[in-house]
C-alpha cells in the first residue's frame, strides 16, 4: 500500500511523517512552490509539485490517483477538508469520514482498516484539516495512522 495526502500542516503531514516512521511508501501532489501554511513544505517530504496548480488542484489530483480517501476531521466539514470530500463524490471515488469527534484514535482504525479491505485499497488518499483549523489534528492522526499500520504490518506477517 501507498499513502497520499496534500502536505499541508496537520492531518495531511502527520499521515506523511506515520508512514515515513513505519516505512510504508507515501507522497502525493502540493501545490506549486511545495507551498503549505507555514510557507513551504519540508524537502524531507516526498511529495511531487504541481506545475501551475494550487490547493484545490493538489486536492482533485490526490483524489483522483487513489483507490479512496479517508478524510479525518473534528465535528464538522468545512474549507478544503469540505472540498475533498466533494472531489470523492464528484469523482465517485470511495471515501470515508472519521470524526475526531465521535472516534478515539483507537476506534477509528478499524473503520479504517475495513475501508481498506472493503474497497481493496492499493493507493490510500489521507486528508483533513490543517493545523491552524484544528489544532490537534496532528497528533490524532499520527496516534490512528500509527495504530492503523501496526495493525496492518501485524496481521500481514501472519499469513
Amino acid at each position: 500500500m501507498k499513502i497520499v495526502s496534500g502536505g499541508q500542516t496537520g492531518v495531511d503531514r502527520a499521515v506523511l511523517d506515520v508512514a515515513m516512521k513505519h516505512r510504508v511508501p507515501c507522497g502525493g501532489w502540493c501545490p506549486e512552490g511545495r507551498l503549505d501554511e507555514e510557507g513551504k513544505i519540508p524537502d524531507r517530504y516526498p511529495m511531487t509539485e504541481l506545475k501551475k496548480g494550487g490547493p484545490d488542484e493538489r486536492t482533485a489530483r490526490n483524489v483522483h490517483d487513489s483507490d479512496g480517501t479517508i478524510v479525518i476531521y473534528f465535528h464538522e466539514l468545512s474549507g478544503g477538508t469540505a472540498y475533498t470530500v466533494g472531489c470523492c463524490i464528484e469523482q465517485r471515488v470511495p471515501h470515508r469520514l472519521i470524526d475526531a469527534a465521535k472516534y478515539s484514535p483507537e476506534d477509528a482504525v478499524p473503520l479504517m482498516a475495513a475501508f481498506i479491505r472493503d474497497h481493496d485499497i492499493d493507493i490510500l488518499n489521507i486528508a483533513g484539516p490543517r493545523a491552524s483549523e484544528w489544532a490537534g489534528g496532528y497528533d490524532y492522526t499520527f496516534r490512528a495512522i500509527d495504530v492503523l499500520l501496526s495493525r496492518m504490518r501485524f496481521s500481514a506477517r501472519r499469513r
